[in-house]
C-alpha cells in the first residue's frame, strides 16, 4: 500500500511539469531593461539597484526556461522591462538621503513588468504582469528586495507555462 501511495505521489508531481513542457515557449535571448517611470526614482532608489533587479530578473526567467527545456538557441526573443519596482527595505540610497531610515523600516513591495515575446517566426505576444504584496505581516521579515524576486519569479512560471498577460 505504501508503494502505491509513493508512485502516485511521485506520478502527480511530474503531471505539471510535463504539462508545462508542452506550452514553454522557445526562447533563445532574454533581455531585461529598467522602465522610464523607474528610471526616473535613480535618484531615490539608487542607480546601482537597476543592476542587481535587472541581473535578478533575467537570472529567474533564464532559470525557468532552461529546466522546461524552453532555453534554445532557435527560439524567439523574449523582451522584459521593469516598468516599477517596490523595495521592501530601504536601499543603501534612500538610507543616505532621508537619516530618519534604518534597516530596520520595512514595507510592502513588489514589482510591474511589461515587455514582448517575438517568436522565432515574428509573432509578436505582449507580456504583462504585477504582483505587490499586501500583508504587511510579512513584510518584516523581508530583505530589501524580496517582494520584488516574488513578483519576478511568478512572471518566470507564467512565461514557462505560455501565460504572457496578467494584470
Amino acid at each position: 500500500m505504501l508503494r502505491f501511495v509513493l508512485i502516485a505521489a511521485v506520478a502527480a508531481s511530474l503531471l505539471p511539469a510535463g504539462a508545462a513542457l508542452a506550452n514553454t515557449p522557445a526562447v533563445s535571448q532574454v533581455e531585461v531593461v529598467i522602465g522610464p517611470d523607474l528610471a526616473a526614482k535613480a535618484d531615490k532608489l539608487g542607480a546601482r539597484e537597476f543592476d542587481y533587479l535587472t541581473r535578478d530578473l533575467k537570472r529567474t526567467v533564464e532559470r525557468r526556461l532552461e529546466r522546461a527545456g524552453g532555453l534554445t538557441a532557435s527560439g524567439g526573443r523574449l523582451r522584459l522591462v521593469i516598468d516599477d519596482a517596490v523595495p521592501n527595505r530601504p536601499t543603501p540610497a534612500q538610507l543616505t538621503g532621508k537619516p530618519g531610515l534604518s534597516m530596520e523600516s520595512f514595507g510592502n513591495g513588489g514589482a510591474r513588468i511589461s515587455g514582448e515575446y517575438v517568436t522565432a517566426e515574428g509573432v509578436s505576444t505582449p507580456i504583462r504582469y504585477r504582483w505587490y504584496e499586501n500583508d504587511i505581516w510579512q513584510a518584516q521579515y523581508r530583505a530589501t528586495w524580496t517582494d520584488a524576486g516574488i513578483a519576478f519569479d511568478q512572471l518566470a512560471r507564467r512565461i514557462e507555462d505560455g501565460q504572457f498577460v496578467k494584470d
